[in-house]
């Protein structure tokens, strides 16, 4: 019985050598597989909503801070105003601004047009003695298609001013931009006639190009349904006209994006913004709907020119 003993210990020792060498199974792969599926599966879920998530509230939180900044630019800007268009105005001096061809007319639609009176210091500038000089400011919805901006609308400013030529050698340079002409107030009727008669000097081509401001504007055409029509704008109890896109001559607003309500007997304007997050997170399907509206952001500001004009 001992050699059978022996020969039994070795067998068990060999056998047990061989087990622990021997690795997995195909079935213990295959049940470690299937474990591991489902433990990282809800794990990369998760992840993947998260980092979708994120991307949305940041798309949300720059377009708000985009539209905000934009707004405060344009209401500082137009405090300088001595006169802003109303829709009729805008219509009627068409012709005299920028990108007036009729293939451009719906790309790039004037809203806010107004003359600025701006001081310039000769501490800043290096010139002779303080000055003032008149400017000529429109700002654009621009709605073409462009590779280097959004599929959603833009904001873009254009501005001439005036100069004069130095008196002396150490005098800065500030000449008159291409086009510029001062109003008339010397024209026949009253002060609206009277802007409403600008001309842009004749025989000159603007140098100065439309500048884009802010980009991600929504331009969702306005509807009875999905994208409903703002109220109707009241400053100080008046109806004052509405510019809108594509459609200035009637003062209809046709999109939500950018519109400014105008008394220019006041020289008072209210300016609104809706921006569109969408666009930034994705290329179709980027119109406005009420049931995504956290993705549009909307911010207005009412703002009182401080210059004046003398028509006597």
């Amino acid at each position: 019985m001992n050699p059978l003993k022996w020969l039994f210990i070795q067998q068990l020792t060999l056998f047990k050598f061989k087990h622990k060498c021997g690795g997995f199974t195909l079935i213990e792969l295959l049940v470690g597989i299937v474990i591991a599926t489902l433990v990282i599966t809800p794990l990369l879920g998760f992840m993947i909503n998260i980092m979708t998530t994120e991307r949305q509230e940041q798309a949300k939180a720059n377009t708000e801070q985009e539209i905000k900044a934009a707004l405060d630019y344009i209401a500082r800007d137009l405090q300088q105003s001595v006169y802003i268009y109303d829709a009729d105005g805008i219509n009627k001096i068409r012709q005299q601004l920028p990108k007036k061809k009729d293939d451009e007319k719906k790309k790039f639609v004037p809203i806010l047009v107004f003359w600025k009176r701006q001081f310039i210091s000769k501490e800043d500038s290096k010139i002779q003695n303080d000055i003032f000089f008149y400017s000529l400011v429109a700002y654009y919805l621009i709605t073409e298609n462009n590779s280097r901006w959004s599929k959603a609308a833009r904001i873009g400013r254009f501005q001439i001013s005036d100069g004069y030529e130095p008196t002396k050698t150490n005098d800065k340079d500030i000449w008159r931009d291409k086009g510029f002409q001062i109003f008339n107030l010397q024209a026949s009727g009253n002060l609206k006639s009277k802007m409403n008669q600008w001309t842009k000097k004749s025989d000159e081509d603007y140098t100065q190009d439309i500048v884009t401001l802010v980009d991600y504007i929504d331009k969702t055409l306005i509807n009875n349904t999905t994208n409903p029509a703002p109220p109707n704008c009241t400053i100080d109890q008046k109806e004052p006209k509405v510019s809108g896109s594509d459609a200035v001559a009637t003062g209809n607003v046709k999109t939500r994006g950018f519109y400014v309500c105008v008394d220019s007997e006041n020289n008072l304007a209210e300016i609104y913004l809706r921006g569109n997050a969408l666009a930034r997170i994705q290329n179709n399907n980027i119109d406005f709907r009420e049931s995504q509206k956290a993705y549009f952001p909307q911010v207005n500001m009412r703002v009182q020119g401080n210059g004046f004009l003398l028509t006597k």
